[in-house]
């Protein structure tokens, strides 16, 4: 029998190593100008705000698609439910 809480459990683990690849894969490097040009745009108070909310997101990407290429593997080749 099957666990209520699996498909939370996976997602979490996924997630979590969605966040071990976000300390290994750099993230996107602004430059000066563009980053200011963003802060200004966003009205953020700083740069500090502005690469807070990048790393965010670059980490939550990160997770959705670490999050559905596993998903797609594991059911193509590994699940054994036909």
């Amino acid at each position: 029998m099957k666990h209520p809480l699996e498909s939370l459990l996976t997602a979490g683990g996924i997630l979590l190593m969605a966040m071990l690849s976000c300390l290994l894969l750099p993230a996107p490097s602004l430059g000066l100008a563009l980053a200011q040009k963003l802060v200004s745009f966003f009205h953020l108070m700083d740069l500090n705000q502005l690469y807070t909310l990048l790393f965010c997101l670059w980490f939550l990407i990160l997770g959705a698609v670490e999050f559905f290429v596993l998903r797609f593997i594991w059911r193509r080749w590994f699940s054994q439910a036909e």
